[in-house]
Protein backbone atom coordinates (compact mmCIF):
# COMPACT_ATOMS: atom_id res chain seq x y z
CA UNK A 1 0.00 0.00 0.00
CA UNK A 2 1.69 2.80 -1.32
CA UNK A 3 1.97 6.19 1.26
CA UNK A 4 2.10 9.91 0.09
CA UNK A 5 5.18 11.95 0.82
CA UNK A 6 4.33 15.71 2.01
CA UNK A 7 5.25 16.55 -1.51
CA UNK A 8 2.29 14.87 -2.37
CA UNK A 9 -0.18 15.78 -0.60
CA UNK A 10 0.70 19.42 -1.38
CA UNK A 11 0.58 17.93 -4.66
CA UNK A 12 -3.45 16.68 -4.12
CA UNK A 13 -4.20 20.33 -2.77
CA UNK A 14 -2.95 21.88 -5.35
CA UNK A 15 -5.17 19.94 -7.94
CA UNK A 16 -8.02 20.95 -5.56
CA UNK A 17 -7.37 23.79 -4.94
CA UNK A 18 -7.61 24.70 -9.12
CA UNK A 19 -10.35 22.62 -9.23
CA UNK A 20 -12.41 24.90 -7.11
CA UNK A 21 -13.22 28.03 -8.76
CA UNK A 22 -15.32 26.67 -11.61
CA UNK A 23 -17.04 24.11 -9.19
CA UNK A 24 -17.75 26.49 -6.59
CA UNK A 25 -19.06 28.73 -10.04
CA UNK A 26 -21.59 25.46 -10.84
CA UNK A 27 -24.90 25.83 -9.89
CA UNK A 28 -26.06 23.69 -7.11
CA UNK A 29 -29.19 22.06 -9.79
CA UNK A 30 -26.01 20.99 -11.48
CA UNK A 31 -24.01 19.68 -8.49
CA UNK A 32 -27.12 17.71 -7.68
CA UNK A 33 -27.64 16.19 -11.00
CA UNK A 34 -23.43 14.74 -10.81
CA UNK A 35 -24.58 13.32 -7.32
CA UNK A 36 -28.05 11.36 -9.05
CA UNK A 37 -25.99 10.25 -11.55
CA UNK A 38 -23.79 8.87 -8.82
CA UNK A 39 -26.47 7.58 -6.50
CA UNK A 40 -27.61 5.39 -9.94
CA UNK A 41 -24.06 3.86 -10.38
CA UNK A 42 -23.59 2.85 -7.14
CA UNK A 43 -27.04 1.11 -6.74
CA UNK A 44 -25.80 -0.60 -10.04
CA UNK A 45 -22.14 -1.74 -8.72
CA UNK A 46 -23.44 -2.13 -4.94
CA UNK A 47 -22.01 -6.32 -5.22
CA UNK A 48 -18.52 -4.84 -6.35
CA UNK A 49 -18.40 -2.36 -3.60
CA UNK A 50 -19.97 -5.13 -0.94
CA UNK A 51 -17.62 -7.45 -1.95
CA UNK A 52 -14.82 -5.34 -1.96
CA UNK A 53 -15.67 -4.29 1.84
CA UNK A 54 -15.97 -7.87 2.73
CA UNK A 55 -12.66 -8.84 1.33
CA UNK A 56 -10.86 -6.30 2.87
CA UNK A 57 -12.11 -5.20 6.08
CA UNK A 58 -13.94 -8.98 6.95
CA UNK A 59 -17.21 -7.84 7.77
CA UNK A 60 -20.16 -10.41 6.33
CA UNK A 61 -21.58 -9.50 3.07
CA UNK A 62 -25.09 -8.96 4.20
CA UNK A 63 -23.72 -5.48 6.54
CA UNK A 64 -21.47 -4.35 3.60
CA UNK A 65 -24.44 -3.84 1.57
CA UNK A 66 -25.88 -2.23 4.66
CA UNK A 67 -22.99 -0.26 4.79
CA UNK A 68 -23.36 0.88 1.55
CA UNK A 69 -27.19 1.46 1.83
CA UNK A 70 -26.40 3.74 4.57
CA UNK A 71 -23.79 6.05 2.74
CA UNK A 72 -26.49 6.26 -0.13
CA UNK A 73 -28.85 7.76 2.30
CA UNK A 74 -25.89 10.62 2.87
CA UNK A 75 -25.83 10.56 -1.08
CA UNK A 76 -29.96 11.00 -1.53
CA UNK A 77 -29.84 13.73 0.85
CA UNK A 78 -26.84 15.67 -0.51
CA UNK A 79 -29.17 15.49 -3.87
CA UNK A 80 -31.74 18.14 -2.93
CA UNK A 81 -28.59 20.59 -2.25
CA UNK A 82 -30.60 23.38 -3.73
CA UNK A 83 -32.99 23.66 -1.35
CA UNK A 84 -30.77 22.54 1.83
CA UNK A 85 -29.11 26.13 0.47
CA UNK A 86 -31.75 28.68 0.11
CA UNK A 87 -30.92 31.42 2.30
CA UNK A 88 -33.42 33.87 4.14
CA UNK A 89 -34.77 36.74 3.29
CA UNK A 90 -35.99 39.78 4.70
CA UNK A 91 -38.00 42.63 2.82
CA UNK A 92 -38.23 46.54 3.78
CA UNK A 93 -35.47 46.42 6.61
CA UNK A 94 -35.22 49.55 6.45
CA UNK A 95 -36.90 51.98 3.80
CA UNK A 96 -36.28 50.33 0.53
CA UNK A 97 -33.66 48.21 1.98
CA UNK A 98 -33.78 44.03 1.75
CA UNK A 99 -31.79 41.58 3.54
CA UNK A 100 -30.71 38.25 2.46
CA UNK A 101 -28.38 35.42 3.46
CA UNK A 102 -27.34 33.16 1.26
CA UNK A 103 -24.52 30.03 1.61
CA UNK A 104 -21.20 29.93 0.08
CA UNK A 105 -18.61 27.04 0.38
CA UNK A 106 -15.09 26.85 1.94
CA UNK A 107 -12.80 25.88 -0.82
CA UNK A 108 -10.74 22.42 -0.58
CA UNK A 109 -12.06 20.30 2.34
CA UNK A 110 -10.86 16.62 3.69
CA UNK A 111 -11.69 13.71 5.37
CA UNK A 112 -9.75 11.56 7.04
CA UNK A 113 -11.98 7.89 7.87
CA UNK A 114 -11.41 4.47 9.47
CA UNK A 115 -11.12 1.29 8.92
CA UNK A 116 -14.66 -0.14 10.31
CA UNK A 117 -16.99 1.76 7.27
CA UNK A 118 -14.69 2.18 4.72
CA UNK A 119 -17.76 3.39 2.22
CA UNK A 120 -20.23 4.66 4.66
CA UNK A 121 -18.06 6.90 6.67
CA UNK A 122 -16.50 8.58 3.57
CA UNK A 123 -20.09 9.29 2.52
CA UNK A 124 -21.18 11.41 5.74
CA UNK A 125 -18.29 13.79 4.58
CA UNK A 126 -17.74 13.85 0.56
CA UNK A 127 -21.63 13.69 -1.08
CA UNK A 128 -22.53 16.91 1.04
CA UNK A 129 -19.08 18.93 0.93
CA UNK A 130 -19.05 18.52 -3.13
CA UNK A 131 -22.72 19.23 -3.23
CA UNK A 132 -22.27 23.09 -1.88
CA UNK A 133 -19.28 23.64 -3.98
CA UNK A 134 -16.38 22.29 -2.15
CA UNK A 135 -13.54 20.22 -3.73
CA UNK A 136 -12.60 17.12 -1.17
CA UNK A 137 -9.80 15.03 -0.42
CA UNK A 138 -9.99 11.69 1.10
CA UNK A 139 -7.84 9.93 3.11
CA UNK A 140 -9.08 6.50 3.72
CA UNK A 141 -8.18 3.77 6.05
CA UNK A 142 -4.96 2.14 4.92
CA UNK A 143 -6.47 -0.86 5.91
CA UNK A 144 -9.18 -1.69 3.77
CA UNK A 145 -8.56 1.35 0.30
CA UNK A 146 -9.91 -0.24 -2.19
CA UNK A 147 -13.63 0.57 -1.34
CA UNK A 148 -12.97 4.12 -1.32
CA UNK A 149 -11.45 3.59 -5.14
CA UNK A 150 -14.33 2.38 -6.42
CA UNK A 151 -16.40 5.27 -5.19
CA UNK A 152 -13.67 8.03 -6.86
CA UNK A 153 -14.16 5.51 -10.28
CA UNK A 154 -17.57 6.02 -10.05
CA UNK A 155 -17.86 10.22 -9.35
CA UNK A 156 -15.50 10.17 -12.69
CA UNK A 157 -18.20 8.20 -14.65
CA UNK A 158 -20.97 10.46 -12.84
CA UNK A 159 -19.36 13.44 -14.47
CA UNK A 160 -17.82 15.18 -11.36
CA UNK A 161 -15.06 17.22 -12.88
CA UNK A 162 -11.18 16.00 -12.12
CA UNK A 163 -10.04 17.29 -9.00
CA UNK A 164 -12.66 17.62 -7.05
CA UNK A 165 -12.60 14.82 -5.27
CA UNK A 166 -9.14 13.42 -4.88
CA UNK A 167 -8.55 10.04 -2.99
CA UNK A 168 -5.36 10.25 -0.90
CA UNK A 169 -3.47 6.98 0.91
CA UNK A 170 -1.07 7.83 3.45
CA UNK A 171 -0.12 8.17 7.49
CA UNK A 172 0.65 10.48 9.87
CA UNK A 173 2.28 12.72 8.11
CA UNK A 174 -0.16 13.03 5.04
CA UNK A 175 -2.61 13.99 7.65
CA UNK A 176 -0.43 16.10 9.69
CA UNK A 177 0.48 18.04 6.07
CA UNK A 178 -3.42 18.19 5.70
CA UNK A 179 -3.80 19.51 9.15
CA UNK A 180 -1.25 22.28 8.72
CA UNK A 181 -1.79 23.29 5.08
CA UNK A 182 -3.58 26.92 4.84
CA UNK A 183 -5.20 25.76 1.84
CA UNK A 184 -7.31 22.89 3.21
CA UNK A 185 -10.24 25.01 4.89
CA UNK A 186 -11.72 22.15 6.82
CA UNK A 187 -11.37 18.47 8.05
CA UNK A 188 -13.49 15.85 9.44
CA UNK A 189 -12.57 12.84 11.01
CA UNK A 190 -13.98 10.18 12.60
CA UNK A 191 -11.70 7.38 14.86
CA UNK A 192 -10.51 6.90 18.30
CA UNK A 193 -10.29 9.59 21.20
CA UNK A 194 -6.99 10.29 21.42
CA UNK A 195 -6.31 10.98 17.57
CA UNK A 196 -9.19 13.16 17.31
CA UNK A 197 -8.44 14.96 20.28
CA UNK A 198 -5.30 15.59 18.79
CA UNK A 199 -6.73 16.40 14.75
CA UNK A 200 -8.85 19.35 16.85
CA UNK A 201 -6.37 20.80 18.20
CA UNK A 202 -3.97 20.84 15.81
CA UNK A 203 -6.37 21.40 12.88
CA UNK A 204 -7.88 24.51 15.34
CA UNK A 205 -4.49 25.82 15.90
CA UNK A 206 -3.96 26.11 11.89
CA UNK A 207 -7.06 27.98 11.85
CA UNK A 208 -9.41 25.70 10.04
CA UNK A 209 -12.93 23.96 11.17
CA UNK A 210 -12.57 20.56 12.50
CA UNK A 211 -15.23 18.04 13.30
CA UNK A 212 -13.79 15.12 15.01
CA UNK A 213 -15.89 12.15 16.23
CA UNK A 214 -13.52 10.10 18.97
CA UNK A 215 -14.58 6.65 20.68
CA UNK A 216 -17.34 5.63 22.40
CA UNK A 217 -18.89 3.29 25.00
CA UNK A 218 -22.04 2.77 24.29
CA UNK A 219 -24.78 1.98 27.08
CA UNK A 220 -28.17 -0.12 26.86
CA UNK A 221 -30.19 0.22 29.89
CA UNK A 222 -32.71 -2.52 30.46
CA UNK A 223 -35.30 -1.92 32.91
CA UNK A 224 -37.41 -4.94 34.48
CA UNK A 225 -40.35 -4.17 32.20
CA UNK A 226 -38.50 -4.89 29.42
CA UNK A 227 -39.19 -7.28 26.50
CA UNK A 228 -35.83 -9.59 27.44
CA UNK A 229 -36.52 -11.75 24.16
CA UNK A 230 -36.41 -8.15 22.50
CA UNK A 231 -33.70 -6.61 24.72
CA UNK A 232 -31.70 -9.88 23.78
CA UNK A 233 -32.56 -9.88 20.12
CA UNK A 234 -31.61 -6.20 20.46
CA UNK A 235 -28.05 -6.80 22.14
CA UNK A 236 -26.82 -9.87 20.26
CA UNK A 237 -26.61 -7.60 17.07
CA UNK A 238 -25.50 -4.31 18.43
CA UNK A 239 -22.81 -5.92 20.64
CA UNK A 240 -21.59 -8.41 18.12
CA UNK A 241 -22.25 -7.11 14.93
CA UNK A 242 -19.61 -6.50 12.46
CA UNK A 243 -17.25 -8.16 15.16
CA UNK A 244 -18.12 -5.14 17.66
CA UNK A 245 -16.20 -3.24 15.42
CA UNK A 246 -19.11 0.11 15.01
CA UNK A 247 -18.51 2.74 17.57
CA UNK A 248 -22.33 2.87 17.33
CA UNK A 249 -21.88 -0.98 18.77
CA UNK A 250 -23.77 -1.13 21.88
CA UNK A 251 -21.04 -2.84 24.52
CA UNK A 252 -22.73 -2.53 27.78
CA UNK A 253 -26.15 -3.51 29.22
CA UNK A 254 -27.06 -2.01 32.31
CA UNK A 255 -29.92 -3.78 34.01
CA UNK A 256 -31.73 -2.61 36.33
CA UNK A 257 -32.56 -5.14 38.81
CA UNK A 258 -30.63 -8.56 39.60
CA UNK A 259 -33.61 -10.44 38.35
CA UNK A 260 -33.76 -8.49 34.99
CA UNK A 261 -30.31 -9.48 34.54
CA UNK A 262 -30.50 -13.26 35.47
CA UNK A 263 -33.58 -12.60 32.96
CA UNK A 264 -31.47 -11.09 29.98
CA UNK A 265 -27.80 -13.50 31.20
CA UNK A 266 -30.03 -16.22 30.85
CA UNK A 267 -31.05 -15.72 27.12
CA UNK A 268 -27.88 -14.39 26.01
CA UNK A 269 -25.74 -17.22 26.71
CA UNK A 270 -27.07 -19.82 24.15
CA UNK A 271 -27.11 -16.89 21.58
CA UNK A 272 -23.27 -15.71 22.08
CA UNK A 273 -22.15 -19.75 22.10
CA UNK A 274 -24.34 -20.01 19.39
CA UNK A 275 -22.81 -17.36 16.82
CA UNK A 276 -21.97 -18.27 13.66
CA UNK A 277 -18.30 -17.19 13.17
CA UNK A 278 -16.57 -17.16 9.68
CA UNK A 279 -15.47 -15.48 6.00
CA UNK A 280 -17.87 -13.26 5.60
CA UNK A 281 -18.15 -14.06 2.39
CA UNK A 282 -18.46 -17.45 2.76
CA UNK A 283 -21.85 -19.06 3.56
CA UNK A 284 -23.83 -17.23 6.29
CA UNK A 285 -21.90 -16.13 9.15
CA UNK A 286 -23.32 -13.93 11.89
CA UNK A 287 -19.62 -12.30 12.78
CA UNK A 288 -16.61 -12.33 10.30
CA UNK A 289 -12.61 -11.88 11.40
CA UNK A 290 -11.27 -9.00 13.13
CA UNK A 291 -9.76 -6.18 10.96
CA UNK A 292 -6.02 -7.24 11.61
CA UNK A 293 -4.02 -9.74 13.76
CA UNK A 294 -2.77 -7.25 16.30
CA UNK A 295 -6.18 -6.15 16.74
CA UNK A 296 -7.40 -9.04 17.08
CA UNK A 297 -4.47 -9.61 19.77
CA UNK A 298 -5.76 -6.31 21.57
CA UNK A 299 -9.31 -7.52 21.72
CA UNK A 300 -8.09 -10.91 23.17
CA UNK A 301 -5.83 -9.39 25.69
CA UNK A 302 -9.28 -6.97 27.16
CA UNK A 303 -10.61 -10.37 27.41
CA UNK A 304 -7.94 -11.62 29.68
CA UNK A 305 -7.93 -7.82 31.46
CA UNK A 306 -11.34 -8.87 32.36
CA UNK A 307 -11.22 -12.30 33.76
CA UNK A 308 -8.04 -10.80 35.62
CA UNK A 309 -10.00 -8.00 37.16
CA UNK A 310 -12.72 -9.89 39.01
CA UNK A 311 -15.39 -9.74 35.99
CA UNK A 312 -17.53 -13.04 35.33
CA UNK A 313 -16.60 -14.32 31.92
CA UNK A 314 -19.96 -16.01 31.00
CA UNK A 315 -19.03 -16.87 27.44
CA UNK A 316 -15.55 -17.36 26.65
CA UNK A 317 -14.49 -16.48 22.67
CA UNK A 318 -10.54 -16.77 22.71
CA UNK A 319 -10.03 -20.02 21.92
CA UNK A 320 -12.50 -20.07 18.36
CA UNK A 321 -10.94 -21.70 15.47
CA UNK A 322 -12.52 -21.59 12.31
CA UNK A 323 -11.71 -24.89 10.33
CA UNK A 324 -9.96 -24.31 7.17
CA UNK A 325 -8.98 -20.69 8.25
CA UNK A 326 -7.28 -21.26 11.23
CA UNK A 327 -4.69 -18.41 10.46
CA UNK A 328 -7.60 -16.30 10.15
CA UNK A 329 -8.09 -12.96 12.75
CA UNK A 330 -10.79 -14.65 14.41
CA UNK A 331 -12.49 -14.13 18.21
CA UNK A 332 -15.66 -15.63 19.47
CA UNK A 333 -18.19 -13.72 21.06
CA UNK A 334 -17.49 -13.18 24.54
CA UNK A 335 -19.90 -12.38 27.76
CA UNK A 336 -19.12 -10.57 31.03
CA UNK A 337 -21.09 -10.30 33.96
CA UNK A 338 -21.11 -8.06 36.82
CA UNK A 339 -18.74 -5.67 35.24
CA UNK A 340 -18.49 -2.79 37.25
CA UNK A 341 -17.41 0.72 36.86
CA UNK A 342 -14.07 0.30 37.82
CA UNK A 343 -13.15 -2.06 35.67
CA UNK A 344 -11.25 -1.26 32.38
CA UNK A 345 -12.96 -3.18 30.47
CA UNK A 346 -15.85 -1.02 31.00
CA UNK A 347 -14.29 2.36 31.28
CA UNK A 348 -12.27 1.94 27.51
CA UNK A 349 -13.60 1.20 24.27
CA UNK A 350 -12.54 -2.43 23.32
CA UNK A 351 -13.53 -2.28 19.74
CA UNK A 352 -14.30 -5.49 19.47
CA UNK A 353 -17.18 -8.78 20.28
CA UNK A 354 -17.14 -8.29 24.03
CA UNK A 355 -20.60 -7.80 26.02
CA UNK A 356 -20.50 -6.55 29.49
CA UNK A 357 -23.01 -6.58 31.96
CA UNK A 358 -23.30 -3.80 34.54
CA UNK A 359 -26.08 -4.47 36.93
CA UNK A 360 -27.40 -1.27 39.23
CA UNK A 361 -30.70 -1.27 41.72
CA UNK A 362 -32.85 1.53 40.33
CA UNK A 363 -33.39 3.75 37.39
CA UNK A 364 -31.54 6.84 38.66
CA UNK A 365 -28.37 4.99 39.25
CA UNK A 366 -28.66 3.60 35.55
CA UNK A 367 -28.67 7.07 34.10
CA UNK A 368 -26.05 8.69 36.41
CA UNK A 369 -23.68 5.25 35.39
CA UNK A 370 -24.50 6.33 31.63
CA UNK A 371 -23.77 10.23 32.39
CA UNK A 372 -20.65 9.49 34.27
CA UNK A 373 -18.60 8.28 31.28
CA UNK A 374 -16.45 9.71 29.49
CA UNK A 375 -18.11 9.30 26.27
CA UNK A 376 -21.86 9.65 25.32
CA UNK A 377 -21.66 8.93 22.17
CA UNK A 378 -24.89 6.53 21.70
CA UNK A 379 -27.16 4.84 24.19
CA UNK A 380 -30.58 3.14 24.27
CA UNK A 381 -32.96 1.83 26.75
CA UNK A 382 -35.31 -1.00 26.74
CA UNK A 383 -38.66 -0.53 28.45
CA UNK A 384 -42.43 -0.26 28.33
CA UNK A 385 -42.86 2.77 30.60
CA UNK A 386 -43.01 5.87 28.57
CA UNK A 387 -42.67 8.03 31.53
CA UNK A 388 -39.44 6.37 32.31
CA UNK A 389 -38.27 6.39 28.55
CA UNK A 390 -39.25 10.20 28.39
CA UNK A 391 -37.28 10.90 31.54
CA UNK A 392 -34.17 9.24 30.04
CA UNK A 393 -34.00 10.89 26.63
CA UNK A 394 -34.07 14.15 28.20
CA UNK A 395 -31.75 13.66 30.61
CA UNK A 396 -29.18 11.27 29.29
CA UNK A 397 -25.93 13.21 28.42
CA UNK A 398 -24.71 11.02 25.30
CA UNK A 399 -25.75 12.81 21.30
CA UNK A 400 -27.73 9.54 20.06
CA UNK A 401 -30.52 8.04 22.28
CA UNK A 402 -32.51 5.04 21.04
CA UNK A 403 -36.05 4.30 22.42
CA UNK A 404 -36.59 0.20 21.89
CA UNK A 405 -33.74 1.09 19.37
CA UNK A 406 -30.26 -0.76 19.99
CA UNK A 407 -28.37 1.65 17.52
CA UNK A 408 -29.66 5.21 17.45
CA UNK A 409 -27.92 5.95 14.17
CA UNK A 410 -29.77 8.94 12.91
CA UNK A 411 -30.97 9.25 8.96
CA UNK A 412 -29.09 11.19 6.69
CA UNK A 413 -31.60 14.09 6.58
CA UNK A 414 -30.94 14.40 10.73
CA UNK A 415 -27.10 14.89 12.09
CA UNK A 416 -24.85 12.26 13.40
CA UNK A 417 -22.45 13.02 16.51
CA UNK A 418 -22.00 12.50 20.10
CA UNK A 419 -21.41 14.47 23.43
CA UNK A 420 -18.14 14.64 25.93
CA UNK A 421 -15.03 13.16 24.46
CA UNK A 422 -17.16 11.35 21.58
CA UNK A 423 -17.00 14.43 19.66
CA UNK A 424 -14.84 17.60 19.47
CA UNK A 425 -15.75 20.53 17.63
CA UNK A 426 -19.22 22.41 17.76
CA UNK A 427 -20.95 20.61 14.60
CA UNK A 428 -22.22 17.33 13.44
CA UNK A 429 -21.60 14.68 10.86
CA UNK A 430 -24.49 14.77 7.33
CA UNK A 431 -28.02 16.66 7.69
CA UNK A 432 -28.33 20.15 8.68
CA UNK A 433 -25.32 20.47 10.26
CA UNK A 434 -22.88 18.69 7.77
CA UNK A 435 -24.18 21.55 5.65
CA UNK A 436 -23.43 24.34 8.12
CA UNK A 437 -19.63 22.59 8.57
CA UNK A 438 -19.01 22.44 4.50
CA UNK A 439 -20.57 26.45 3.92
CA UNK A 440 -20.15 29.77 5.07
CA UNK A 441 -22.67 32.19 5.68
CA UNK A 442 -23.31 35.48 4.13
CA UNK A 443 -25.40 38.26 4.81
CA UNK A 444 -26.50 40.86 2.12
CA UNK A 445 -28.07 44.27 2.89
CA UNK A 446 -28.98 46.06 -0.59
CA UNK A 447 -30.96 49.07 -1.64
CA UNK A 448 -31.51 49.80 -5.33
CA UNK A 449 -32.12 52.76 -6.74
CA UNK A 450 -34.79 53.35 -9.74
CA UNK A 451 -33.54 51.55 -12.70
CA UNK A 452 -34.50 51.16 -16.38
CA UNK A 453 -37.05 48.26 -16.62
CA UNK A 454 -36.50 45.52 -19.07
CA UNK A 455 -38.88 44.93 -22.27
CA UNK A 456 -41.04 41.96 -22.43
CA UNK A 457 -40.05 38.35 -23.04
CA UNK A 458 -42.41 35.92 -24.34
CA UNK A 459 -40.13 32.47 -23.92
CA UNK A 460 -40.83 29.84 -21.06
CA UNK A 461 -37.95 30.74 -18.46
CA UNK A 462 -35.23 27.94 -17.80
CA UNK A 463 -32.48 27.66 -15.16
CA UNK A 464 -29.34 27.16 -17.13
Amino acid sequence: MPLASKAEVEEAISIASAAFPAWAATTPLNRARVLFRFKALLEQHADEIALAITREHGKVLSDARGELTRGIEVVEFACGIPQLLKGEHSMNVGSGVDSYSEYSPLGVVAGITPFNFPCMVPMWMFPIAIACGNTFILKPSERDPTPTMILARLLSQAGLPDGVFNVLHGDKEAVDTLLDDPRVQAVSFVGSTPIAEYLYARGSAAGKRVQALGGAKNHMVVMPDADMDQAANALLGAGYGSAGERCMAISVAVCVGDATADALVSRLKPMVEGLRVGPGCQGDPDMGPLVTGAHRDKVRGYVDLGVSEGAELIVDGRALKVAGHEAGFYLGGCLFDRVTPEMRIYREEIFGPVLCIVRVPDFNRAVALVNEHEYGNGTAIFTRDGDAARQFAHGIQVGMVGINVPIPVPMAFHSFGGWKRSLFGPLHMHGPDGVRFYTRLKTITARWPTGIRAGAEFSMPTMK
